[in-house]
């Protein structure tokens, strides 16, 4: 079986949840015998075609963008070529030009979408893609949505209930670096022994801001690891408020992410927007037996956090609720370890990177099979 990933980043250009997803699948995938290449764009000049994890990547130029949408005219040659030597095309979605990309490259081969997201933000330039999108969701065999929270909250997806399934994502814990002891040392010496923890892109949808006013009257430390488009509006807001124990770390290695997840008390992960379809940094933490907060946002993340149980819920845009969610945490240490190890045999139940492997390939497989029967009915009509 060979699938053909395409989505306009990947590693290691960029290294956010989307991303991290595709390497899992091709990881996961691989070892029950799925030949794996992700099709994606770039800036850099050289470096196009490489080995990753066990998959190959192929990057091609990229041309320009427009609100988010990454174009690049000589991928919809390359989407053409590639697809020829493979048994599935897997599109991730959102990303306008691949809908077009999938038109005119004249893909016939079985395919699917993960939907990741919704488009939240672009609300007047949604309603020029609207016919586009919808046209290229009714020309897929089948879209994958991440948790029964989205599918049942997403006005796009209700419109395609016989085609659409449930796959969760999944993380392989083996994939991710052993915590060094001088790591672990370093890191413990510059934020201590307890700290709240976040970890991604520094985006609009993330959040931080409320994150940042919910600790301005307290003294918690908090650890914010990644960089991103707000990253400089962020460190001005925290300036202002005066806020000394929140540290902005940057993006950081593997190793480093290891480290700070195996210390953290608590993963914070005050997402407030739609935006967030998912949140694997809030997965990392529940894999690594940490209690989370986040917010009811009608997505994947009280799929992975259920109040109460594996930490707390609360309602989004609210920096007092999320202020009492630490303090309740920070304030009953007992209880936050026990919700920990709910929260990791929730992960290991539920969100295992062999659970979506498995399920992926019984898809894969379920649209070859149906494409090559629909061949051999066209071939003797």
């Amino acid at each position: 079986m060979r699938v053909l990933h395409f989505y306009k980043t990947y590693y290691p250009d960029s290294v956010g949840g989307i991303e991290q997803v595709i390497r899992q699948m091709c990881v996961g995938t691989g070892r029950l015998g799925v030949t794996n290449q992700v099709l994606t764009l770039t800036r850099e000049k050289d470096n196009f075609d490489f080995e990753f994890d066990g998959h190959r990547v192929r990057r091609v130029p990229l041309d320009f963008e427009i609100a988010s949408n990454s174009v690049s005219f000589a991928a919809i040659g390359e989407l053409a070529r590639m697809a020829e030597q493979a048994d599935v095309v897997h599109y991730h979605f959102p990303w306008p030009f691949m809908d077009l990309a999938h038109f005119v490259a004249r893909i016939n081969k079985p395919t699917l979408v993960t939907y990741h997201s919704d488009i939240v933000r672009q609300k007047h330039l949604l309603r020029l893609y609207q016919p586009l999108k919808h046209r290229f969701l009714k020309s897929v065999d089948a879209i994958v949505a991440s948790s029964p929270n989205y599918m049942a909250s997403s006005e796009v997806l209700e419109r395609y209930p016989d085609k659409t399934r449930i796959i969760t994502y999944g993380l392989d814990k083996n994939t991710y670096p052993a915590a060094r002891q001088e790591l672990l040392d370093k890191w413990r010496a510059k934020v201590g022994e307890r700290f709240f923890l976040f970890v991604g892109v520094l985006r609009y949808y993330k959040g931080l801001h409320i994150l940042l006013d919910a600790v301005a009257n307290s003294d918690y430390p908090v650890v914010i690891v990644g960089s991103g488009p707000i990253e400089a509006e962020l460190k001005a807001h925290a300036e202002r408020l005066g806020l000394k124990h929140v540290l902005f770390v940057g993006a950081l290695g593997e190793d480093d992410k290891a480290a700070l997840l195996t210390l953290c008390y608590a993963m914070a992960f005050p997402s407030h927007l739609r935006s967030e379809a998912f949140g694997i940094s809030l997965l990392e933490g529940a894999m690594y037996g940490k209690p989370m907060i986040s917010s009811e946002i009608g997505t994947g993340t009280t799929y992975i956090n259920i109040d109460g149980e594996t930490g707390l819920v609360v309602p989004p845009s609210d920096p007092q609720a999320l202020g009492a969610a630490m303090r309740k945490l920070w304030d009953n240490p007992q209880m936050a370890a026990e919700m920990g190890k709910r929260a990791e045999a929730r992960y290991w139940e539920l969100f295992s990177s062999e659970t979506m492997a498995k399920n992926y390939v019984a898809l894969y497989e379920e649209l070859a099979a149906r494409h090559a029967v629909a061949q051999l009915a066209h071939a003797g009509a």
